[in-house]
């Protein structure tokens, strides 16, 4: 029921946009949108949650867990992945590629693979980029980031989610 008034809600600005510009649909179809969508989606809540984490629950401080001591901008992020991992895959699964005959725990772990594949994506290109090549960091996230969107929405459409 969440899934589908969603879609609709997505779907509605799709619409709206395809009578402003006429060829929108001819450049992206309602799945690439839907996906483009929930992405953007998730990764503001990623960001609001870290946000809230790392200022309000972390204070900012050293997560010590007795055994290990954590520095809080990633026991943020250690915290949060899980979080929008699983609402990521929610999304995927229930609004952008709703009609996916897999079962839901080979969805999963496949998924689990390309958000994987994307995280050594991400390190690996900043590494190239800002640590062997010299570029600026922020040009370099965004660049190797339009990469992983890619990789990632080929390889949901096609191995997580395929028909």
């Amino acid at each position: 029921m969440l899934a589908s008034f969603i879609t609709k809600i997505i779907d509605f600005f799709y619409e709206k946009i395809e009578k402003i510009v006429p060829k929108f649909s001819k450049i992206v179809s309602p799945e690439f949108f839907r996906y483009g969508f929930c992405g953007c989606a998730n990764m503001v809540l990623d960001w609001v949650l870290y946000f809230l984490i790392y200022n309000f629950v972390l204070r900012h401080e050293m997560l010590e867990l007795g055994f290990v001591t954590i520095s809080s901008h990633i026991a943020a992020f250690g915290i949060v992945f899980p979080i929008t991992l699983f609402t990521g895959f929610w999304l995927n699964r229930n609004v952008t590629f709703a009609q996916s005959s897999l079962r839901e725990w080979h969805q999963l772990y496949r998924y689990i693979v390309i958000v994987g594949t994307n995280l050594l994506v991400m390190y690996s290109g900043l590494k190239l980029f800002v640590d062997m090549c010299g570029f600026y960091p922020t040009p370099s996230k965004m660049l190797v980031t339009g990469i992983t969107v890619a990789i990632s929405y080929f390889g949901q459409k096609y191995y997580s989610f395929r028909k």
